[in-house]
């Protein structure tokens, strides 16, 4: 099958200039391509990870091709390091300009399992690692944003699982559907700011979680017959964080090669 490659390896430079802090940068899929699509595009990027190794290849990376980065390691679930993650931002850069929330899922963190059969804790744990970081880092990102007087664009990288029914990730679907929530009270709060906040919501996507726990069954009910791929994600992150994008808040591009629009015929 022929896969488009034009957008996603042709940068243009829509971020230049731009002071970028990526959530979730380090690791390997949407993470890291995230990271290297807004340094190629000209911004001046902090790395953020779990893992202080990811968070210094994906920054290097970028630095690799001649750009800006600097890495962060913290733990999405402390609010302690989501305060340092935005501070070292702010540091770093000089100010911000663009937070991107990349982690989350739930079949990498916990069973797969009917709604009734779940854990409270493990209810919880999916919790930490979809919504409440996401919460926290727009929060701090917000009271930076609003002292600066520039105004600010968030970008959070969702799922179609926030808008269709999620059979066995209850709790990732109702955490995703939250970030639009989230988007949305943004958007309709500080417009008059100059602060965006919109969501990139992925299907299936070539990862190696993904690889690992989807079945290849699951190929066969995507209308383009293929997983989407990092980049793509990437890709639609970066335009909602451009100045192309201004006129667009609390709103989501969908990712899912057509698999929320298919007939029930097929």
């Amino acid at each position: 099958m022929n896969i488009p490659t034009l957008l996603i390896y042709a940068p243009a430079m829509r971020l230049n200039g731009k002071r970028v802090l990526v959530i979730g940068g380090g690791g390997g899929g949407i993470g890291r391509a995230t990271t290297e699509a807004c340094g190629n595009e000209g911004a001046a990027v902090v790395v953020a990870d779990v893992d202080p190794e990811r968070a210094e290849e994906a920054a290097e990376a970028v630095r690799s091709r001649g750009g800006t980065a600097y890495p962060v390691s913290g733990d999405v679930r402390s609010a302690t390091d989501i305060e340092a993650m935005v501070a070292t931002a702010v540091e770093k850069l000089g100010g911000l300009d663009v937070l991107v929330t990349v982690v989350g899922g739930q079949v990498a963190f916990v069973p797969a399992v009917k709604l009734h059969e779940m854990a409270d804790e493990d209810w919880d744990t999916i919790y930490e690692l979809n919504l409440r970081y996401v919460a926290r880092a727009v929060r701090a990102v917000l009271r930076v944003f609003l002292d600066q007087g520039t105004g600010g664009t968030i970008v959070s990288v969702g799922s179609v699982t926030g808008f269709m029914a999620a059979p066995e990730q209850a709790a990732y679907g109702v955490m995703k559907a939250g970030i639009l929530s989230l988007a949305r009270t943004v958007a309709a709060e500080y417009a008059r700011d100059g602060i965006r906040m919109n969501v990139a919501a992925a299907g299936a996507i070539a990862t190696a979680v993904a690889n690992a726990n989807v079945d290849a069954e699951v190929v066969d009910e995507i209308p383009t017959g293929r997983f989407g791929r990092s980049e793509e994600v990437a890709q639609a992150v970066v335009y909602l964080a451009s100045d192309a994008a201004s006129y667009i808040t609390g709103q989501q591009i969908v990712l899912d090669g057509g698999v929320s629009v298919r007939g029930p015929f097929g």
